[in-house]
């Protein structure tokens, strides 16, 4: 087939539901008012106030007193739910939190009890009058008191403490970086309504398939008897990745009152009753010759997970292993368990932990060398990935470098630490590598072409803000050779064909390419139609040479010769024509990663130790942008949240009872607009064909990766002060 004129794809188009958002027409979960019956009701919460222990008594009379309560529901009132295995869970090892099924407390902040009520306003005073009575034991909170979870993930290659004993340079550092939560604008909310056996659930969620499967498991009925409905999501950055807690809550207190059921998790509950990025400790060995090449690296990490369920970043050590050619390898990961909630994947998850790491590492031994630091990384670039042998698919990681040397202007720096000031301010510069891997996952989307000249397309997807609305209309667009505005795509609902989770920089290379599958199906259909039609046009033409551009058929070397859709159908008798798309990712023999390398300058008050972050640059190798407007919105939105990771965010727990002290937006400190300076990024011209049709790898969460060791390293520039710890705060560097 000819190829298809590309016109949506690579425009920088607004979001086509952007209107519907800005005129607070777009519903969220928390904005759904089923209809019929008595009205919804709303759920309540009662937390647990202590962090370890077990319930010895529990009062609800009072909140049974108050006017419009229907419900307490509680473990010594809750019908026991059959909670067999989830598949479609994260398959975490151990056993996910089961509710209200016994006395025990496992965190501080774990539900054991929910008030329903007619009102908001009514469950929530209730709720402040249910008495709950505990046997409290001490609980573990500190990464560094806490027993190991299991045996530790290990790898190795070569022999890294020979290697490190022998070489001429030898580094040793350990890193901490703070416990932090996504935060994201939407809070967790869910709807749930029951029609006989079957359930309706409207709830924030990244992935429609795991809500559906987690109820599923928990009340023991089908999952085609669930359906699950999430058409906008407020933010989430991977903590609605997985089902939590309060969906089976507020199913549950729907089937109890035999009405639909509202809950929505206050700010505050975000902290226990979703997850975060845990706290690790991150200790690096770095051998090296007087030359900069690195011939041993070490990486041993603890991070915390909970008592009940063993949570680990899968890709913590996937930087340490392929980034920089290093012969001798050795790393263990061992989570720690702790008296805490589960934690969950965060932006970045993996990746961004050890960048902090390994990429301070590299400044570390730039600084001991008197090498510059950009120099360091394109002497140690691999040829290969050594972690598997394989080639990379490709790896623009020296164009990154040179081109964000070019434009930053890395030249004007001063390599000196501490050299350059303003007035009280230390000035400093510094850069750092990204990295994330390319995943991808199987999908199917459905289109559908009416008479009219229009088109629908359905994928059971999500949108948390990177635009996939609007990337989807593009490829579609494109491929059906419609204007943008005469294509609707659809998202967000387990009636839709099935797609894979929304997370991990997956859903462009995947739902995207299942869409042009679907597309381009359709188109072939038409064509097929027109040149088998003795009324067309097109009757008897070759269908390879046939090309479709703002809704018409023609010949791609005579575009005179052809016809529209409208007219196609309408003569034939047809209503619409309708295919199914789908894609699978072939088994690849490549090594797959997005790559960037990211640029930032900082200002340090000399007397204070304040930390300003006056620019910034990142330049991203992640193929094919299909929608520059949309991936400067992914770009600045990571850049400003790795500006938060780097100098404000942090959990603070206290250790005496497991109590978040900062559970809030007043206490835990997120980038403000005068935190954010110039934000710029570069996407190095390409595609990636190995990764999927669209050549694109997938950018949401590379954008991330690099942003707080750039940070980092710039404050070592400004002050001489090497700070190993996130965030840094001015008490770190007085």
């Amino acid at each position: 087939m000819s190829p298809q004129p590309q016109a949506a794809v690579g425009a920088p188009l607004s979001r086509v539901d952007g209107r519907l958002k800005v005129t607070g027409q777009a519903k969220y979960s928390a904005d759904q008012e089923p209809e019929g019956g008595e009205g919804v009701v709303h759920a309540v919460v009662v937390d647990s106030s202590v962090g370890r222990g077990r319930i010895t008594g529990i009062d609800t009379r009072a909140a049974q007193a108050q006017a419009g309560v229907l419900k307490v529901i509680h473990h010594r009132n809750a019908p026991k739910l059959p909670y067999g295995p989830n598949p479609g869970s994260l398959n975490l090892p151990g056993e996910r939190l089961r509710v209200f099924q016994d006395d025990q407390v496992r965190f501080h902040g774990q539900p054991v009890a929910v008030v329903v009520a007619t009102t908001l306003e009514a469950a929530q005073h209730a709720a402040s009058l249910v008495k709950v009575d505990y046997d409290a034991e001490q609980p573990v909170t500190d990464l560094a008191d806490g027993p190991p979870a299991g045996e530790p993930r290990t790898y190795a290659r070569g022999d890294a403490e020979a290697a490190l004993q022998s070489a001429p340079v030898r580094l040793e550092m350990t890193y901490q970086l703070a416990r932090t939560h996504h935060n994201a604008m939407e809070l967790h909310a869910t709807v749930a309504q029951w029609d006989g056996g079957r359930l309706t659930l409207w709830d924030k969620t990244q992935w429609v398939q795991s809500p559906q499967a987690e109820l599923a498991a928990n009340f023991g009925i089908p999952a085609e008897n669930i359906r699950v409905i999430s058409p906008f999501v407020g933010g989430a950055f991977g903590n609605a990745a997985r089902a939590w807690p309060h969906i089976t809550i507020a199913a549950l207190a729907a089937r109890e009152v035999g009405r639909p059921v509202k809950l929505v998790l206050t700010r505050r509950q975000l902290y226990f009753g979703t997850g975060y990025r845990p706290a690790y400790e991150y200790k690096v060995r770095l051998g090296s010759d007087r030359s900069g090449r690195i011939t041993a690296m070490t990486h041993d990490l603890r991070a915390e997970t909970a008592t009940y369920e063993t949570f680990v970043e899968r890709f913590a050590l996937s930087p340490g292993q392929m980034l920089y050619t290093t012969p001798n390898v050795s790393q263990t990961h061992q989570p720690v368990r702790l008296d805490v909630n589960s934690p969950t994947p965060m932006r970045g998850p993996g990746y961004s932990t050890a960048a902090f790491a390994v990429e301070s590492a590299m400044d570390e031994l730039a600084a001991e060398l008197g090498i510059d630091p950009i120099e360091l990384r394109q002497r140690n670039e691999p040829e290969s990935d050594q972690s598997t042998g394989q080639p990379f698919s490709t790896r623009r990681l020296r164009e990154c470098y040179t081109t964000g040397a070019r434009e930053f202007g890395w030249n004007r720096r001063n390599p000196r630490p501490r050299s350059t000031r303003d007035g009280d301010w230390l000035i400093g510069t510094g850069m750092a590598t990204a990295v994330y891997d390319t995943l991808r996952g199987p999908t199917q989307a459905s289109v559908r072409l009416d008479a009219d000249g229009t088109a629908l397309v359905e994928s059971g997807t999500i949108d948390m803000g990177p635009g996939t609305y609007t990337s989807m209309t593009q490829v579609a667009a494109d491929s059906l050779g419609l204007a943008v505005r005469n294509v609707t795509f659809r998202l967000g609902d387990t009636n839709m064909p099935v797609a894979g989770i929304h997370g991990g920089s997956r859903t462009m290379a995947s739902v995207g390419s299942t869409v042009q599958d679907g597309c381009d199906k359709l188109r072939r259909q038409a064509i097929e139609l027109a040149v088998g039609d003795e009324g067309s046009p097109l009757y008897g033409a070759d269908a390879a040479d046939i090309v479709v551009r703002g809704g018409r058929l023609h010949l791609m070397d005579n575009p005179a010769r052809g016809e529209t859709y409208r007219q196609l159908l309408t003569r034939n008798d047809r209503t619409h024509l309708e295919a199914l798309g789908s894609w699978t990712p072939a088994q690849s023999r490549s090594s797959m990663y997005a790559y960037g390398a990211v640029f930032a300058e900082v200002a340090v008050d000399a007397r204070l130790g304040l930390v300003r972050v006056r620019r910034m640059l990142g330049v991203f190798d992640a193929g094919r942008i299909i929608s520059p407007k949309l991936a400067d919105s992914q770009a600045i939105g990571a850049m400003t949240g790795g500006i938060g990771a780097a100098l404000l965010e942090h959990t603070t727990i206290d250790h005496r009872d497991g109590r978040i002290v900062n559970a809030n937006l007043a206490d835990y400190l997120v980038p403000v607009n005068a935190d954010v300076p110039d934000l710029k990024a570069i996407y190095v011209d390409g595609r990636d064909d190995e990764a999927g049709p669209l050549g694109v790898k997938g950018l949401g969460e590379v954008v991330l990766v690099g942003v707080a060791p750039a940070i980092a390293n710039a404050v070592f520039h400004a002050t001489g002060r090497r700070v190993r710890d996130l965030p840094i705060t001015a008490e770190s560097l007085l």
